[in-house]
């Protein structure tokens, strides 16, 4: 795909960064001072990149090539090493950058509200601020040096918005145990930038997707995989995944952009973006296949034991990710839909995140679903925004999930042979899985006997929060009809693609469709049946079968992390540390140990007395003449 530089709005893409950055530095260098206006100047310059970028995708619509390259400035000149900082605006970047200024903007106008009191305001917009920016370099980089430097701003962002309420313990364990596991990822995406660049001498996407041919098929596949380590880092695929539920201590408008619908997309959009890589090493893309799929499964099952409403939701985004990487895993066949689902979810997944929020918000903070129960006629704005979102993410017929993710359940189905079924059978698994803790989260939270604390009196939260809600709700009902049906996402991504291969149909999508609505609704009524027909206790029950045990633990996520890398790598350092100082350290400090003993013993020899000094030159020269004679007479 070849790229065109072009003059106007999209030269000027770059104020997709630079606003949101620009109004992080005056919050955080303004001080006080922006106190009173900080949190409208945020909003403002996310509000004002969105429109942005919808006015340059529309001019991108109407070019012939579809790919629009923006020089900046020389980032890196050294040796062989010449890395130009430049943007490419093409359809992939271009929704992202969509749904990040988007729904950004949108959970800014929320934040407006629901950190109206919070005397640390001003900081909290200006590192969302932050967040956005390096989010949209991430996205909009036109090489993988410029993902990369995008890619630790949006690791250095997410882990201040999450260690906001640093005061609070778990918040600041969180903040860490996020930071640490994303950097094993993050190695592996630098070891990855680092093998391009040995091997090819570039690292911008043109000069490395036009020399994949030059690769040897074992280092395509080494790229691929450190890629994927990458992506699994920053998206909570597994075995990484145990650190996003953890975040949820975070303030909730930081769940519902970092952990809905931006950073965690990241991961999706690496692989995305590296299609021409994956298409060259099957290898790869299975472990990439196999890694949804897992994960998708692991997410399901976990959500289903947790109490916590934003945990509940943060392991729905686990499992969700799953499919979109179960999706790209798929290749050509898969892409779109991988993207599809990704602008769905960012719709009902945000707005489901928001709703926690605003029951919070009512609740004096309470999140234990054991403690709720009855507040729809409470919170009426709320119940429905909320209800929407959650038909949208089970795959209610004709609500965005139903369009996407049955999209990426046939993908898997014809992929063909014992793998496709496999694949398959654990995608339509998910779904009823999905109903399931879903529906489990709706009954608890707005229906049947209120169990609320004493002395709390639910409220709905105020129209700067409940308009964001509307509006995310309406994208949860239109955006999958409107993607796949109005504006096909597949004809829009088809320069970045390709044309899409004709799919073998090995089972019809009527019968699809029909099967999943099916297991979707048995998930829901098994739901019902468990909660909704029972009282709830206030506790969760101690005596539970070993696997809810297990789902409340995470599946020994953290154990097993703990054993593989956490223990060993302690025990390393340690072993390091003692060889430092015991070997290193003691054979430089014995060395000069010795050598100054031996200086302070020499020194001892240095009398002051004349006498002393003529008698050792006697000595001396006695025993030269000695030698002389004893050679001579040899």
């Amino acid at each position: 795909m070849d790229t065109v530089t072009t003059p106007g709005l999209l030269g000027a893409s770059w104020l997709l960064i630079a606003l949101p950055l620009a109004g992080a530095a005056v919050l955080l260098l303004g001080g006080r001072r922006t106190d009173r206006w900080g949190h409208l100047l945020a909003t403002g310059t996310v509000a004002t990149a969105f429109l942005l970028a919808v006015l340059c995708t529309v001019q991108l619509a109407g070019l012939d090539e579809r790919s629009v390259s923006v020089d900046l400035f020389t980032f890196l000149s050294t040796g062989e090493l010449d890395v130009q900082a430049g943007l490419l605006f093409d359809p992939l970047s271009a929704v992202f950058v969509l749904l990040i200024t988007g729904v950004g903007a949108l959970i800014h106008v929320y934040s407006i509200g629901y950190m109206a009191h919070d005397p640390a305001r001003r900081r909290f917009f200006a590192y969302l601020n932050l967040f956005v920016a390096a989010m949209l370099l991430l996205v909009l980089g036109n090489s993988y040096v410029a993902l990369y430097v995008g890619w630790e701003g949006v690791g250095l962002a997410s882990y201040l918005l999450i260690a906001f309420w640093h005061t609070r313990p778990a918040a600041a364990t969180a903040a860490k145990k996020a930071f640490l596991m994303n950097r094993v990822g993050d190695v592996g995406l630098a070891l990855a930038v680092f093998v391009m660049f040995a091997q090819l001498g570039t690292t911008s996407y043109a000069g490395v997707f036009g020399s994949v041919g030059l690769l040897a098929g074992g280092t395509v596949t080494a790229i691929g995989l450190l890629l994927l380590l990458g992506a699994c880092g920053k998206s909570g695929q597994f075995p990484l995944q145990a650190w996003l539920p953890d975040a949820m201590e975070g303030p909730t408008p930081v769940s519902a952009l970092i952990h809905a619908a931006t950073m965690v997309t990241a991961g999706v959009y690496l692989i995305a973006r590296s299609a021409p890589l994956y298409d060259a090493t099957p290898t790869a893309r299975t472990v990439v296949l196999v890694i949804g799929a897992v994960t998708l499964l692991i997410g399901a099952v976990v959500g289903c034991a947790f109490d916590d409403v934003k945990k509940v939701l943060a392991y729905s985004t686990v499992s969700q990710i799953g499919y979109m990487f179960l999706a790209v895993g798929l290749g050509p066949v898969g892409y779109a839909a991988g993207i599809a689902h990704l602008l769905t979810h960012g719709f009902f997944k945000a707005g489901l995140f928001l709703g926690a929020g605003s029951v919070m918000h009512a609740m004096d903070d309470e999140t234990d679903m054991r403690r709720f129960g009855g507040l729809a006629r409470r919170l009426p704005v709320t119940f429905v925004t909320f209800g929407l979102g959650y038909l949208a993410l089970i795959g209610f017929p004709f609500l965005s999930g139903y369009w996407t993710k049955d999209a990426i359940i046939e993908a898997a189905l014809n992929r063909g042979g014992w793998s496709g079924w496999l694949l398959g059978g654990v995608a339509v698994l998910g779904a009823g899985l999905t109903a399931f803790y879903m529906t489990r989260l709706m009954l608890m939270t707005f229906f049947g006997r209120a169990r609320w604390r004493e002395g709390v009196q639910p409220h709905e939260s105020p129209t700067v929060m409940t308009a964001p809600m509307v509006v995310l709700a309406v994208g949860s009902v239109a955006a999958g009809f409107l993607l796949v049906q109005v504006f096909p996402l597949t004809d829009w991504l088809e320069p970045v693609f390709g044309e899409p291969a004709e799919a073998a149909h090995v089972v019809a999508p009527a019968l699809v469709s029909l099967v999943v609505t099916a297991v979707v609704a048995a998930g829901a009524l098994t739901a019902w049946l468990v909660v909704g027909r029972r009282e709830v206790p206030t506790t969760a029950p101690a005596r539970v079968s070993p696997l809810v045990t297990a789902a409340r633990r995470g599946l020994y996520a953290d154990a097993v992390n703990e054993a593989l890398l956490m223990r060993p790598g302690t025990w390393l350092t340690r072993a390091l540390v003692w060889v430092d100082a015991r070997g290193v350290d003691g054979l430089v400090n014995g060395a000069a140990a010795g050598l100054g003993g031996s200086s302070s013993r020499l020194a001892r020899l240095q009398t002051g007395f004349v006498r002393s000094y003529a008698l050792g030159i006697l000595g001396g020269a006695v025993l030269i003449a000695g030698a002389l004679l004893a050679g001579t007479t040899g």
